[in-house]
């Protein structure tokens, strides 16, 4: 993927990850559209900087999504970057019964908006030059957090989604999936503040650093996910699962 001269449009730009990536590859000479379900946000992201656009969309809506992929495109035709980083995550409780409302909302979010985004824009990315499809995964896709089972299986789910995507795009599209460690975010509450996590500023830098090398790789992961991300082939994945549930 080109580190610069792209039209990049990113998901949850608002805050969080999704803000830190969005601003960093703009500050590279990127054009840049953050989408996300929060206007005041989007506007504050896109504050001060001229070729940084903030464009509304809740990647829960189906019909949302399909106006707006016809709004984005015709908006800003040079787009060839996708990048899939809205999502939710809720704490479950999975021992009894329960109303499902937070799991299903986890599922439609996390995996059938990246889908169905993909889907919208995939007949504009496959004739777009250097296109990319950027996937934001998470280390729990490889080890899951026990008190965050959807959220887990939603980020498994859509790793293995964008393996298949990318055997299915090769020579079309290129297919990237970054899957982060804990980072210091408004993820979950408190969050921002454990001091465990890896501080935001320095996730982003080491992720543009991973960016920049030639070829891209297709999984970009920084070292404080590697523990997750090998766990299977390390052998220790009961282990690292019970460091996890600790948490």
């Amino acid at each position: 993927m080109k580190t610069t001269g792209n039209t990049i449009l990113l998901t949850g730009g608002g805050s969080g990850i999704g803000l830190a990536l969005a601003q960093r590859w703009h500050d590279a000479g990127n054009h840049v559209i953050v989408t996300g379900r929060n206007p005041a946000k989007l506007k504050a992201a896109a504050a001060g900087r001229a070729n940084l656009h903030a464009v509304p969309l809740d990647v829960a809506d189906p019909d949302a999504i399909a106006d707006f992929a016809k709004e984005v495109t015709d908006r800003f035709p040079a787009i060839n970057v996708l990048v899939n980083n809205a999502g939710v995550m809720m704490y479950e409780t999975i021992d009894a019964r329960r109303e499902l409302a937070d799991a299903e909302a986890t599922v439609i979010t996390n995996l059938l908006g990246p889908i169905r985004l993909i889907d919208a824009l995939i007949d504009h990315l496959v004739t777009a030059p250097d296109s990319a499809i950027v996937n934001i995964t998470s280390g729990l896709a490889f080890v899951p957090l026990p008190k965050a089972p959807t959220y887990s299986a939603t980020k498994a789910a859509l790793h293995s989604y964008t393996q298949a995507l990318r055997v299915q795009l090769e020579g079309k599209v290129e297919v990237i999936e970054l899957a982060p460690p804990a980072v210091r975010t408004e993820l979950t509450p408190g969050q921002s503040t454990r001091e465990n996590y890896m501080p935001l500023g320095d996730f982003a830098d080491e992720v543009m650093s991973l960016f920049a090398l030639e070829p891209t790789p297709s999984e970009i992961l920084v070292r404080n996910v590697l523990p997750l991300r090998n766990a299977e082939a390390e052998g220790a994945v009961a282990e690292r699962l019970a460091l996890l549930k600790a948490l």
